[in-house]
């Protein structure tokens, strides 16, 4: 069912026949002036008003066949004419209606004889409801031109916007710290005299990495058992850099694993901890990645125990893409938190979808 319908169903009949109903009135009111200027005889006060009632009982009863009849039929769920041709069955209909009701008022309010059907008066109505019936059809068609070409073009709008969103995700979840890459092609390297079989090994991790980064499939989420999957796989690479340094730990219950996150949300963030937070513990060092469910949203949390949150922070790449991220994903809906009590971590808080 159209808005167009949906509208008339809301306003009701009610509020087309106030609104037709003044229309009817002062289109009566008109005639009735135009009579008495140009006519030697003024125009009595009866006249007037049988002028008056003509002119709104026809009024109203095109009006609410036609407005009935647009509850099933317009220009854009049936053919063009069609359409026409209800909408002139449907003022003709409403003429005749409105004729003999006001000849019902007229014969009740004034005591004159019932009389139905004059055939006589029809024709000079006839065509005056044409002519006002044809200039109302060409109003209500530019109108609804006009809606559609709106609507089109914020169609337009929101595809574009969406486009915008989409490429901005894509940028920021296709974004690899290239002072990771250095390192981690560095760790390669020294890794292949040493031990030939963990340069393979690492440059694979590398790869499986950057594929994921990479992201063809242009999808916004992933599951929390693949995001821990790249995160571990990523957490294996620096691992060669920073050997028994940092414990690493990552507690997320099964029944979690196939509900949807943010792709890229945890590496980023990771990563920000281990190069800002723990890149001067040189023994002892802890991460925890922890995810949990609280009511109806997804708690993730990552704990460091490393250089405490500054009051007045900088955002780096890390913590700005997941701030960018998040908004454009959630809006409004999402919260993030950085603490350095009890323990210093990251919280995160995002609806379950």
């Amino acid at each position: 069912m159209t808005k167009r319908i949906i509208a008339i169903k809301e306003k009701g009949f009610l509020h087309v026949n106030i609104k037709y109903g003044t229309i009817g009135i002062a289109v009566g009111m008109v005639m009735s002036l135009f009579v008495a200027i140009f006519n030697r005889d003024s125009i009595s006060m009866e006249d007037a008003t049988i002028n008056v009632i003509y002119s709104m009982m026809i009024t109203l009863g095109i009006a609410n066949i036609v407005a009935f009849y647009q509850c099933y039929y317009t220009p854009t769920n049936t053919s063009f004419w069609k359409f026409i041709l209800g909408y002139y069955a449907c003022n003709l209909v409403g003429m005749v209606i409105g004729m003999e009701t006001a000849n019902l008022f007229v014969s009740l309010i004034f005591g004159y004889d019932i009389h139905f059907f004059r055939w006589e008066y029809y024709g000079s109505t006839l065509a005056i409801v044409t002519i006002v019936g044809t200039l109302i059809l060409f109003y209500h068609l530019q109108k609804i031109n006009a809606e559609a070409i709106l609507q089109a073009r914020e169609m337009d709008l929101v595809k574009l916007e969406q486009l915008k969103t989409q490429a901005e995700l894509q940028a920021l979840q296709s974004k690899i710290n290239p002072h990771f890459l250095y390192n981690a092609l560095n760790s390669i390297v020294s890794l292949i005299h040493e031990d030939a079989n963990k340069a393979e090994e690492m440059t694979l991790k590398l790869s499986k990495l950057f594929r994921y980064s990479i992201n063809t499939m242009q999808e916004n989420y992933c599951s929390i058992k693949e995001e821990i999957e790249i995160l571990n796989t990523y957490l294996d690479i620096e691992k060669v850099r920073f050997g028994n340094r940092i414990n690493f730990q990552i507690e997320s219950p099964t029944e979690l694993e196939d509900k949807l996150i943010p792709r890229f949300l945890l590496q980023p963030l990771v990563e920000n901890s281990l190069k800002h937070g723990l890149k001067d513990m040189r023994m002892h060092g802890e991460m925890k990645v922890v995810i949990a469910l609280n009511e109806a949203r997804i708690e993730i949390f990552i704990y460091d125990n490393g250089v405490p949150f500054p009051e007045e922070l900088i955002a780096g790449y890390g913590l700005q893409s997941t701030f960018d991220k998040l908004k454009l994903l959630y809006g409004d809906n999402y919260d993030l938190q950085l603490n350095n009590s009890p323990a210093k971590h990251i919280k995160i808080s995002i609806p379950l979808i």
